[in-house]
């Protein structure tokens, strides 16, 4: 059983509700085990694969996150197309708590995370400049707004490597680089679903200023809860949406990245990587 859709939950959101004929499918990679098992389903008549990021209970924090694992298991399922959901904290006034902001560049703030499926005998250099799929942000931001939320296309996601949160004097170094709101997890989603070959979006999903609003301080963990649930019922109402109206034929430019993107000669690649990578390049590389 496939599926050409997939949907990443962030904090918040562990479950899609309107998920029926489940499949629960427990995966392993060549990179190790993912968060946890996908649930796969049918939405709104379409087939989706569901992971919680953070797996069950909310028990990884980013810096634990195999990001490799995660999106590999989405290849293995088939899905092309990516949905993020992420909550974030807001570095300018104009983006408040309960708003979505529909980022379409990124700054590089982790340590020591791997960020590619290449290496090991193989190099490619995808392209990266347009992180975001822009129809797949664009068609998310449309139903979004149709749902009354207030909305935001474009802007820039600092993914910062956590698990601690920004000093003041970080966060206002980001806004002085001109950031918009700040996460810890979508960066590396975002690189190897590319590599992956499928389009990616995220939802960041504001639950709160971070420690440069003067605030901030004001701000009590029930309230930040109370947002973080809101926005979840908030973001399964927009994965609905886009699971309905999305195009699974269409094609972007995400969906053939590795065509020039492998530099290595392909009978110097191992045969152990070309196993273990099939799923990826094997339309490429025999």
């Amino acid at each position: 059983m496939s599926a050409q859709i997939g949907v990443i939950g962030g904090s918040g959101l562990y479950d899609m509700a309107e998920l029926t004929d489940r499949d629960e499918r427990l995966l392993s990679t060549p990179f190790g085990n993912p968060s946890g098992p996908y649930v796969l389903g049918t939405l709104r008549g379409k087939r989706v694969a569901f992971l919680a990021r953070h797996g069950a209970g909310h028990r990884l924090s980013p810096s634990e996150l195999n990001y490799r694992a995660n999106i590999y298991g989405f290849k293995l399922l088939g899905v092309e197309w990516i949905l993020s959901a992420s909550a974030v904290g807001s570095l300018q006034e104009r983006y408040r708590p309960l708003d979505i902001l529909f980022p379409d560049q990124f700054i590089d703030r982790t340590r020591g995370r791997v960020s590619t499926f290449f290496g090991n005998g193989v190099v490619a250099h995808v392209g990266f400049s347009h992180p975001f799929c822009e129809p797949l942000s664009a068609l998310a931001a449309d139903v979004a707004r149709g749902l009354g939320v207030r909305v935001h296309e474009g802007g820039t996601y600092v993914c910062m490597e956590g698990p601690q949160f920004s000093t003041l004097a970080e966060s206002e170094l980001y806004r002085s680089w001109g950031g918009d709101v700040i996460g810890m997890t979508n960066l590396q989603e975002a690189k190897l679903a590319r590599e992956a070959e499928m389009a990616y979006s995220t939802m960041a999903l504001v639950t709160d200023y971070d420690c440069w609003h003067p605030e901030h301080d004001a701000v009590t963990v029930e309230m930040i809860i109370d947002n973080l649930t809101h926005n979840a019922k908030t973001a399964q109402q927009v994965i609905a949406g886009v699971v309905e109206r999305l195009d699974v034929t269409m094609r972007v430019s995400a969906h053939s990245a590795l065509k020039h993107a492998i530099i290595t000669r392909p009978d110097a690649i191992p045969e152990s990587v070309k196993r273990d990578l099939a799923p990826l390049i094997g339309k490429y590389i025999r």
